[in-house]
Protein backbone atom coordinates (compact mmCIF):
# COMPACT_ATOMS: atom_id res chain seq x y z
CA UNK A 1 0.00 0.00 0.00
CA UNK A 2 2.62 2.44 1.10
CA UNK A 3 4.88 1.35 -2.00
CA UNK A 4 1.49 2.50 -4.78
CA UNK A 5 1.18 5.32 -3.03
CA UNK A 6 4.92 6.52 -3.22
CA UNK A 7 4.68 5.58 -6.72
CA UNK A 8 1.63 7.31 -7.61
CA UNK A 9 2.52 10.50 -6.07
CA UNK A 10 6.58 9.92 -7.98
CA UNK A 11 4.60 10.02 -11.52
CA UNK A 12 2.46 12.46 -10.23
CA UNK A 13 5.70 14.90 -9.91
CA UNK A 14 6.86 14.12 -13.30
CA UNK A 15 4.17 15.10 -14.88
CA UNK A 16 3.05 18.74 -12.83
CA UNK A 17 7.45 19.47 -13.52
CA UNK A 18 6.52 18.85 -17.11
CA UNK A 19 3.39 21.03 -16.86
CA UNK A 20 5.32 23.56 -15.58
CA UNK A 21 8.20 23.16 -17.66
CA UNK A 22 5.31 24.11 -20.48
CA UNK A 23 3.99 27.35 -18.75
CA UNK A 24 7.24 28.53 -18.13
CA UNK A 25 9.10 28.05 -21.26
CA UNK A 26 5.67 29.72 -22.97
CA UNK A 27 5.81 32.99 -20.80
CA UNK A 28 9.82 33.02 -21.49
CA UNK A 29 9.26 33.09 -25.10
CA UNK A 30 6.97 36.38 -25.36
CA UNK A 31 10.04 37.91 -23.66
CA UNK A 32 13.16 36.59 -25.55
CA UNK A 33 12.40 38.85 -28.88
CA UNK A 34 13.71 41.33 -25.71
CA UNK A 35 16.25 39.49 -23.97
CA UNK A 36 18.95 37.43 -25.23
CA UNK A 37 18.36 33.85 -25.82
CA UNK A 38 18.86 31.91 -22.66
CA UNK A 39 18.90 34.89 -20.71
CA UNK A 40 15.86 36.12 -18.33
CA UNK A 41 15.75 39.42 -16.72
CA UNK A 42 14.77 37.82 -13.13
CA UNK A 43 17.81 35.47 -11.77
CA UNK A 44 14.78 32.92 -9.52
CA UNK A 45 13.67 31.97 -12.86
CA UNK A 46 16.74 31.17 -14.34
CA UNK A 47 17.85 29.09 -11.44
CA UNK A 48 13.78 27.70 -11.95
CA UNK A 49 14.90 26.65 -15.16
CA UNK A 50 18.42 24.94 -14.08
CA UNK A 51 16.37 23.22 -11.83
CA UNK A 52 13.69 21.66 -13.73
CA UNK A 53 15.86 20.39 -16.25
CA UNK A 54 18.90 19.00 -14.32
CA UNK A 55 16.05 17.38 -11.49
CA UNK A 56 13.03 16.33 -13.05
CA UNK A 57 12.15 17.97 -16.30
CA UNK A 58 13.06 15.50 -19.34
CA UNK A 59 15.66 16.61 -22.22
CA UNK A 60 13.61 18.14 -24.82
CA UNK A 61 14.59 16.85 -28.51
CA UNK A 62 17.44 18.53 -30.74
CA UNK A 63 14.43 19.10 -32.96
CA UNK A 64 11.88 20.52 -30.55
CA UNK A 65 15.00 23.55 -29.47
CA UNK A 66 15.63 24.20 -33.11
CA UNK A 67 11.81 25.04 -33.90
CA UNK A 68 11.63 27.11 -30.51
CA UNK A 69 14.77 29.23 -31.97
CA UNK A 70 13.31 29.29 -35.28
CA UNK A 71 10.25 30.76 -33.46
CA UNK A 72 11.67 33.51 -31.53
CA UNK A 73 13.54 34.46 -34.28
CA UNK A 74 10.40 35.40 -35.91
CA UNK A 75 9.19 36.91 -33.34
CA UNK A 76 12.04 39.16 -33.42
CA UNK A 77 11.93 40.42 -37.21
CA UNK A 78 7.90 40.52 -36.51
CA UNK A 79 8.78 43.64 -33.91
CA UNK A 80 11.34 44.30 -36.26
CA UNK A 81 8.68 45.28 -38.96
CA UNK A 82 6.30 46.36 -36.68
CA UNK A 83 8.64 49.96 -36.21
CA UNK A 84 8.56 52.45 -39.04
CA UNK A 85 11.81 53.52 -40.34
CA UNK A 86 11.14 57.04 -39.27
CA UNK A 87 10.75 55.64 -36.03
CA UNK A 88 14.23 53.87 -35.88
CA UNK A 89 16.05 57.15 -36.76
CA UNK A 90 14.61 59.10 -33.95
CA UNK A 91 14.89 55.65 -31.97
CA UNK A 92 15.79 57.19 -28.21
CA UNK A 93 15.59 61.01 -28.81
CA UNK A 94 11.73 60.99 -28.68
CA UNK A 95 10.97 63.44 -25.99
CA UNK A 96 13.47 65.37 -26.54
CA UNK A 97 12.45 67.34 -29.60
CA UNK A 98 10.43 66.93 -32.45
CA UNK A 99 11.20 68.80 -35.63
CA UNK A 100 8.89 69.85 -38.45
CA UNK A 101 9.28 68.10 -42.15
CA UNK A 102 10.19 72.21 -43.02
CA UNK A 103 13.28 72.36 -40.81
CA UNK A 104 13.92 68.36 -41.62
CA UNK A 105 14.34 70.01 -45.59
CA UNK A 106 16.95 72.52 -44.32
CA UNK A 107 19.14 69.07 -42.91
CA UNK A 108 19.77 70.93 -39.02
CA UNK A 109 21.94 69.53 -37.62
CA UNK A 110 21.47 66.82 -34.70
CA UNK A 111 24.56 66.92 -32.37
CA UNK A 112 25.49 64.06 -30.43
CA UNK A 113 25.55 64.71 -26.41
CA UNK A 114 29.08 63.92 -26.83
CA UNK A 115 29.85 66.96 -29.42
CA UNK A 116 29.87 70.22 -29.04
CA UNK A 117 27.05 71.77 -30.06
CA UNK A 118 28.18 74.68 -32.00
CA UNK A 119 31.10 75.08 -33.85
CA UNK A 120 33.75 77.54 -31.99
CA UNK A 121 35.31 80.02 -34.31
CA UNK A 122 38.83 79.53 -35.54
CA UNK A 123 42.07 81.37 -33.99
CA UNK A 124 42.02 83.96 -37.35
CA UNK A 125 38.27 84.51 -37.37
CA UNK A 126 36.72 87.10 -35.82
CA UNK A 127 32.91 87.12 -35.11
CA UNK A 128 29.87 87.87 -32.32
CA UNK A 129 26.74 86.32 -32.27
CA UNK A 130 23.71 88.64 -33.84
CA UNK A 131 20.13 87.45 -31.78
CA UNK A 132 16.74 88.61 -32.75
CA UNK A 133 14.46 87.57 -35.90
CA UNK A 134 15.00 91.01 -37.54
CA UNK A 135 18.92 91.24 -37.14
CA UNK A 136 19.50 87.84 -38.12
CA UNK A 137 17.17 88.38 -41.14
CA UNK A 138 18.44 91.31 -42.45
CA UNK A 139 22.29 90.44 -41.22
CA UNK A 140 21.73 87.65 -44.11
CA UNK A 141 19.76 89.65 -46.61
CA UNK A 142 21.70 92.39 -46.37
CA UNK A 143 25.11 91.06 -46.69
CA UNK A 144 27.39 93.76 -44.92
CA UNK A 145 28.41 91.04 -42.64
CA UNK A 146 30.00 87.46 -43.29
CA UNK A 147 27.46 84.67 -41.81
CA UNK A 148 29.14 81.40 -40.77
CA UNK A 149 26.48 79.48 -38.52
CA UNK A 150 22.84 80.44 -37.73
CA UNK A 151 21.79 78.52 -34.14
CA UNK A 152 18.11 77.86 -33.74
CA UNK A 153 16.83 77.34 -30.50
CA UNK A 154 15.36 73.55 -29.91
CA UNK A 155 12.21 72.56 -29.80
CA UNK A 156 8.62 74.38 -31.05
CA UNK A 157 10.28 77.15 -31.17
CA UNK A 158 11.68 76.26 -34.67
CA UNK A 159 8.42 75.92 -36.24
CA UNK A 160 7.44 79.50 -36.11
CA UNK A 161 7.09 80.84 -39.48
CA UNK A 162 9.61 83.16 -39.04
CA UNK A 163 12.34 81.05 -37.86
CA UNK A 164 11.54 78.92 -40.79
CA UNK A 165 12.08 82.21 -43.18
CA UNK A 166 15.38 82.94 -41.57
CA UNK A 167 16.45 79.18 -41.98
CA UNK A 168 15.56 78.86 -45.77
CA UNK A 169 17.81 82.04 -46.20
CA UNK A 170 20.65 80.56 -44.59
CA UNK A 171 20.41 77.16 -45.95
CA UNK A 172 20.15 79.51 -49.79
CA UNK A 173 23.47 81.12 -48.97
CA UNK A 174 25.23 77.75 -47.55
CA UNK A 175 25.14 78.86 -43.99
CA UNK A 176 24.95 75.78 -41.53
CA UNK A 177 22.09 75.53 -39.77
CA UNK A 178 22.19 74.08 -35.55
CA UNK A 179 19.84 73.16 -33.27
CA UNK A 180 20.79 74.24 -29.61
CA UNK A 181 19.50 74.81 -26.25
CA UNK A 182 17.94 77.97 -24.95
CA UNK A 183 20.99 77.64 -22.59
CA UNK A 184 23.12 77.84 -25.23
CA UNK A 185 21.66 80.69 -26.91
CA UNK A 186 21.59 82.72 -23.77
CA UNK A 187 25.12 82.60 -23.48
CA UNK A 188 25.35 83.89 -26.86
CA UNK A 189 23.29 86.81 -26.27
CA UNK A 190 24.27 87.68 -23.09
CA UNK A 191 21.32 87.06 -21.70
CA UNK A 192 19.28 89.39 -24.18
CA UNK A 193 16.11 88.15 -25.81
CA UNK A 194 17.15 86.30 -28.92
CA UNK A 195 13.93 84.79 -29.65
CA UNK A 196 15.16 81.54 -30.32
CA UNK A 197 17.76 82.61 -33.14
CA UNK A 198 21.37 83.70 -32.92
CA UNK A 199 23.18 84.12 -36.09
CA UNK A 200 27.71 83.99 -35.55
CA UNK A 201 28.97 86.17 -38.23
CA UNK A 202 31.55 89.15 -38.79
CA UNK A 203 31.43 92.13 -36.43
CA UNK A 204 29.93 95.30 -38.53
CA UNK A 205 32.47 98.49 -37.89
CA UNK A 206 31.90 102.08 -38.34
CA UNK A 207 32.17 103.84 -41.74
CA UNK A 208 34.71 106.65 -42.13
CA UNK A 209 33.13 109.68 -43.43
CA UNK A 210 35.90 110.39 -45.71
CA UNK A 211 34.55 108.13 -47.76
CA UNK A 212 30.99 109.68 -48.84
CA UNK A 213 30.51 113.49 -50.69
CA UNK A 214 29.74 116.07 -48.50
CA UNK A 215 26.21 115.64 -49.91
CA UNK A 216 23.86 112.69 -50.17
CA UNK A 217 20.19 111.81 -50.86
CA UNK A 218 18.22 114.28 -53.15
CA UNK A 219 16.97 117.86 -52.25
CA UNK A 220 18.30 118.54 -49.04
CA UNK A 221 20.52 116.65 -46.97
CA UNK A 222 20.14 116.31 -42.96
CA UNK A 223 22.66 114.30 -41.42
CA UNK A 224 22.46 113.77 -37.37
CA UNK A 225 25.75 114.01 -35.04
CA UNK A 226 25.86 112.07 -31.79
CA UNK A 227 28.61 112.80 -29.51
CA UNK A 228 29.61 109.91 -26.77
CA UNK A 229 26.29 108.03 -26.75
CA UNK A 230 27.42 105.02 -24.50
CA UNK A 231 24.09 103.24 -23.89
CA UNK A 232 24.07 100.67 -26.84
CA UNK A 233 19.89 100.66 -26.30
CA UNK A 234 19.82 104.25 -26.64
CA UNK A 235 21.83 104.09 -29.75
CA UNK A 236 19.98 101.75 -31.44
CA UNK A 237 16.86 103.41 -30.57
CA UNK A 238 18.13 106.74 -32.04
CA UNK A 239 19.28 104.51 -35.22
CA UNK A 240 15.38 103.26 -35.72
CA UNK A 241 13.96 106.91 -35.39
CA UNK A 242 16.47 107.89 -37.83
CA UNK A 243 16.28 105.52 -40.54
CA UNK A 244 12.10 105.44 -40.26
CA UNK A 245 12.03 109.34 -40.50
CA UNK A 246 14.37 109.56 -43.44
CA UNK A 247 17.56 111.06 -41.94
CA UNK A 248 20.21 111.04 -44.99
CA UNK A 249 23.42 109.67 -42.49
CA UNK A 250 23.75 109.28 -39.23
CA UNK A 251 27.72 110.08 -37.71
CA UNK A 252 29.04 109.06 -34.02
CA UNK A 253 32.28 110.20 -32.23
CA UNK A 254 34.62 107.35 -31.94
CA UNK A 255 35.56 108.56 -28.62
CA UNK A 256 33.89 107.62 -25.25
CA UNK A 257 30.96 106.08 -27.71
CA UNK A 258 29.44 102.78 -27.69
CA UNK A 259 30.32 100.33 -30.40
CA UNK A 260 28.09 99.08 -33.27
CA UNK A 261 27.34 95.87 -30.73
CA UNK A 262 24.72 92.77 -31.66
CA UNK A 263 23.00 94.22 -28.33
CA UNK A 264 22.66 98.17 -30.72
CA UNK A 265 21.21 95.91 -33.46
CA UNK A 266 18.87 94.18 -31.85
CA UNK A 267 17.64 97.79 -30.04
CA UNK A 268 17.90 99.30 -33.36
CA UNK A 269 15.23 96.38 -34.29
CA UNK A 270 18.19 95.62 -37.58
CA UNK A 271 18.50 98.96 -38.97
CA UNK A 272 21.85 98.97 -37.78
CA UNK A 273 22.22 95.89 -40.62
CA UNK A 274 20.66 98.26 -43.51
CA UNK A 275 21.95 101.94 -42.20
CA UNK A 276 25.68 102.72 -42.38
CA UNK A 277 26.86 104.53 -39.27
CA UNK A 278 29.85 106.57 -39.66
CA UNK A 279 32.28 107.55 -37.12
CA UNK A 280 34.62 110.36 -36.63
CA UNK A 281 37.49 110.89 -34.74
CA UNK A 282 37.27 114.34 -34.69
CA UNK A 283 34.07 115.85 -34.87
CA UNK A 284 35.44 119.57 -34.20
CA UNK A 285 37.40 119.60 -37.34
CA UNK A 286 34.38 118.11 -39.44
CA UNK A 287 32.07 120.51 -38.54
CA UNK A 288 34.46 123.49 -38.97
CA UNK A 289 35.08 121.72 -42.36
CA UNK A 290 31.07 121.66 -43.09
CA UNK A 291 30.58 124.97 -42.29
CA UNK A 292 33.09 126.11 -44.71
CA UNK A 293 30.75 124.28 -47.20
CA UNK A 294 27.64 126.67 -46.19
CA UNK A 295 26.32 124.17 -43.84
CA UNK A 296 23.82 124.90 -40.88
CA UNK A 297 25.00 123.44 -37.85
CA UNK A 298 22.59 123.27 -35.21
CA UNK A 299 22.58 121.71 -31.62
CA UNK A 300 20.38 120.95 -29.10
CA UNK A 301 19.61 121.72 -25.56
CA UNK A 302 17.20 120.86 -22.47
CA UNK A 303 13.80 122.18 -22.08
CA UNK A 304 15.06 125.05 -19.52
CA UNK A 305 18.66 126.24 -21.30
CA UNK A 306 20.82 128.51 -19.57
CA UNK A 307 21.90 131.82 -20.72
CA UNK A 308 23.58 131.29 -24.24
CA UNK A 309 24.85 133.62 -26.66
CA UNK A 310 23.62 131.24 -29.37
CA UNK A 311 20.01 131.52 -30.28
CA UNK A 312 17.69 128.85 -28.59
CA UNK A 313 14.30 128.23 -30.58
CA UNK A 314 11.58 125.46 -30.48
CA UNK A 315 12.12 123.17 -32.94
CA UNK A 316 8.75 123.52 -34.22
CA UNK A 317 9.52 126.94 -35.23
CA UNK A 318 13.18 126.06 -37.36
CA UNK A 319 13.18 125.76 -40.63
CA UNK A 320 15.20 123.33 -43.16
CA UNK A 321 16.21 125.52 -45.75
CA UNK A 322 19.75 124.42 -46.60
CA UNK A 323 22.19 121.14 -45.65
CA UNK A 324 21.73 120.71 -41.89
CA UNK A 325 23.99 119.02 -39.24
CA UNK A 326 21.70 118.31 -36.12
CA UNK A 327 24.00 117.91 -32.93
CA UNK A 328 22.92 115.38 -29.78
CA UNK A 329 24.99 114.67 -26.50
CA UNK A 330 25.37 111.96 -24.99
CA UNK A 331 23.32 111.19 -21.38
CA UNK A 332 23.20 112.94 -18.70
CA UNK A 333 26.07 115.77 -19.82
CA UNK A 334 24.66 116.35 -23.27
CA UNK A 335 26.34 118.16 -25.75
CA UNK A 336 30.17 119.39 -24.80
CA UNK A 337 31.32 123.06 -24.45
CA UNK A 338 33.59 123.41 -27.76
CA UNK A 339 30.63 121.51 -29.62
CA UNK A 340 28.00 124.20 -28.75
CA UNK A 341 30.54 126.64 -29.54
CA UNK A 342 30.56 125.61 -33.12
CA UNK A 343 26.85 125.87 -33.31
CA UNK A 344 24.92 128.07 -35.19
CA UNK A 345 21.50 127.82 -33.90
CA UNK A 346 20.21 125.68 -30.65
CA UNK A 347 16.83 124.01 -30.44
CA UNK A 348 14.79 122.69 -27.77
CA UNK A 349 11.41 120.80 -27.34
CA UNK A 350 9.24 122.66 -25.68
CA UNK A 351 7.54 120.83 -22.28
CA UNK A 352 3.62 120.75 -21.79
CA UNK A 353 3.86 121.55 -18.21
CA UNK A 354 5.63 122.98 -15.06
CA UNK A 355 9.02 120.18 -15.25
CA UNK A 356 10.17 119.30 -11.23
CA UNK A 357 13.27 120.08 -10.67
CA UNK A 358 15.33 117.57 -12.45
CA UNK A 359 13.30 116.17 -15.00
CA UNK A 360 13.97 119.26 -17.41
CA UNK A 361 14.74 117.16 -20.18
CA UNK A 362 14.11 113.88 -22.09
CA UNK A 363 15.61 110.21 -23.02
CA UNK A 364 17.79 111.17 -26.06
CA UNK A 365 15.88 108.40 -28.20
CA UNK A 366 12.83 110.06 -27.43
CA UNK A 367 14.47 113.55 -27.91
CA UNK A 368 15.73 112.25 -31.00
CA UNK A 369 12.41 111.13 -32.63
CA UNK A 370 10.58 114.63 -32.24
CA UNK A 371 13.65 116.64 -33.11
CA UNK A 372 13.72 114.84 -36.42
CA UNK A 373 10.12 114.65 -37.12
CA UNK A 374 9.60 118.33 -36.89
CA UNK A 375 13.14 119.05 -39.18
CA UNK A 376 12.06 116.92 -41.80
CA UNK A 377 8.39 118.23 -41.80
CA UNK A 378 9.49 121.16 -42.34
CA UNK A 379 11.79 119.80 -44.87
CA UNK A 380 9.41 118.40 -46.85
CA UNK A 381 7.12 121.37 -46.79
CA UNK A 382 10.24 123.71 -47.96
CA UNK A 383 10.58 121.24 -51.57
CA UNK A 384 7.14 121.46 -51.84
CA UNK A 385 6.99 125.39 -51.75
CA UNK A 386 10.31 125.44 -54.20
CA UNK A 387 8.53 123.11 -56.12
CA UNK A 388 5.23 124.94 -56.81
CA UNK A 389 7.44 128.09 -57.30
CA UNK A 390 9.09 126.51 -60.08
Amino acid sequence: MWLCSSTHQHRFLIVWCRQLCRLVSMGSSAESSLIPEGRSRDPAVRRHHRGSNTSNAPHQPAQAEGMSDRRRSAQIKSLKNEIPPSQKRNHGREGVFKVSAELRKLCLEDFPADKERYFRPKPTETSEFVFGIAPCLLALTQGRRKAYQLLVKDGEASQRASVLRICEEAHRQGVQVSRVSKKDLNKMSSGGVHQGVCLRASPLSFLTVETESSTSGAGIPLWLVLDRIQDPMNLGAVLRSAYFLGVDKVISSLGHSCPLSPVVSKASSGVMEVMGVYGCDSLEEMLRMKVKHGWHVVGTVGADPKESQIPVIPCSDFQVTRPTMLLMGGEGEGLSMKLLSLCQTLLTISAGRDLSPGIESLNISVAAGILLHSLLLTKSRCLSQKETEN
